[in-house]
């Protein structure tokens, strides 16, 4: 099968859009079908190769295809959709298109079907939704004004009706989609995936062999609380900090976030309030191929989203299939979203959301009681082998397969 993947993106992006984006096209062609991205430029100098940004082996299915365009934001944007718009002319180019882009799949629908192949959409939200909410979770994102409310309201309604193929990764988003729009035939619910190395089960257990005691009876280095992934308010991370100078004798590693954003200088001044500055590190952005190793740093790792419009019912993180991997216990907020993949006390510890106290408490039970943390961490590395990026791309096929076959 060809496969067309519009992402108007900077490529090769470390966000989780940049790596899904990546993954799921690079399975995908690993399946045997020839895929072709079309994405932004690279911003990096000099360029980096995404292969080996995002760690996978080079493969001469999946084809990076640069879209010629340069200039402000809004020049970039018009100048990507007119590119993508002229590569999505013509079955005889691909058999099918992909995106994860709202406007550009409404876009692309608006070409006579006779014009383009069929057009298969993946929603991670509805956009309505998460325009509505964002300003009530970060302070800098502008409110969205009634109008624009309701032109992503009716976008939102055409992609669900009109779209060839609908792709979700969540069944709670499947479900409010069907409520609100009616139903509609080939919907697939399709979760994010993770890379799984050859080694993984050999780290499940290295975390407290860092923890034997000492002579005098003592831990020879604290407990590590990790947490991975954007420092956006509505992401929690203020609840691990507040854990870790909560429990004696631990340490915060949190990964990700830059130095040029404001939600990394307001967690470091809450650090400095709660006098806990030498037991928090943050790494800062970090390439995609070095996240896994930094995870097995910690001894228990943490999700920690408060209950919001956006993380409730329809978010699936790719820290959270990132963390069953890694062979370490975690800690997540009680969310439907979440429960769709973890089970309190069979692969994870669930506590209530935004509960400070609940985080704490369940962290402190995992760091007393080592042979519970393995029993969860095992568990869930074994429920992570149904969440590969290889089985993701099977599920794709399948889907894809039929949308196809209808087409011709």
């Amino acid at each position: 099968m060809r496969i067309l993947y519009l992402a108007d993106i900077r490529f090769p992006l470390e966000r989780a859009n940049g790596i899904q984006s990546m993954a799921t096209c690079h399975a995908l062609a690993a399946r045997g079908h020839d895929v072709t991205m079309i994405v932004r430029p690279d911003t990096h100098t000099p360029a980096l190769d995404p292969f080996v940004f995002y760690g996978v082996p080079r493969i001469d299915r999946l084809r990076i295809e640069i879209a010629p365009i340069s200039g402000p934001p809004a020049a970039r944007r018009a100048g990507y959709l007119t590119y993508a718009i002229g590569r999505s002319l013509g079955h005889a180019r691909q058999d099918l298109i992909f995106t994860r882009d709202l406007g550009l799949a409404a876009l692309v629908l608006r070409l006579p079907a006779s014009l383009r192949a069929p057009l298969a959409y993946e929603a991670h939200g509805i956009a309505r939704d998460s325009a509505a909410a964002l300003p009530d979770l970060l302070s800098s994102a502008p409110r969205a004004s009634t109008a624009k409310l309701r032109r992503l309201g009716q976008r939102d309604a055409r992609v669900w009706r009109v779209a060839d193929a609908y792709v979700t990764i969540t069944e709670g988003l499947a479900r409010e989609l069907s409520r609100r729009f009616g139903e509609r035939p080939r919907v697939a619910v399709v979760p994010d995936g993770v890379r799984l190395t050859a080694d993984a089960t050999d780290h499940v257990a290295a975390g407290h062999a860092n923890h034997k005691p000492a002579a005098d009876g003592t831990d020879q280095k604290p407990f590590t609380i990790g947490y991975a992934g954007h420092l956006y308010p509505w992401k929690g991370v203020h609840l691990v900090i507040e854990a870790v100078a909560a429990l004696a004798d631990t340490r915060g590693l949190i990964i990700g976030g830059h130095e040029r954003e404001g939600d990394l200088a307001r967690l470091r001044e809450l650090v400095d309030q709660l006098d806990c500055t030498s037991r928090v590190t943050f790494t800062g952005r970090v390439a995609p191929v070095d996240v896994a190793p930094l995870l097995k740093r910690a001894d228990v790792l943490t999700l920690p989203n408060p209950a919001s419009a956006i993380s409730t019912a329809f978010t699936s993180p790719l820290k959270l299939f990132e963390y069953m991997a890694a062979g370490r216990p975690i800690v997540a907020s009680d969310l439907p979203s979440i429960r769709e993949i973890l089970t309190d006390g069979h692969n994870a510890l669930l506590v209530e959301a935004g509960n400070p106290q609940a985080l704490t408490a369940a962290i402190r039970r995992l760091k007393e009681d080592a042979q519970a943390g393995e029993r969860l961490a095992r568990q869930a590395l074994e429920d992570v082998r149904q969440y590969t990026w290889e089985r993701r791309a099977a599920k794709l096929e399948s889907l894809f397969t039929q949308v196809v076959e209808a087409a011709a």
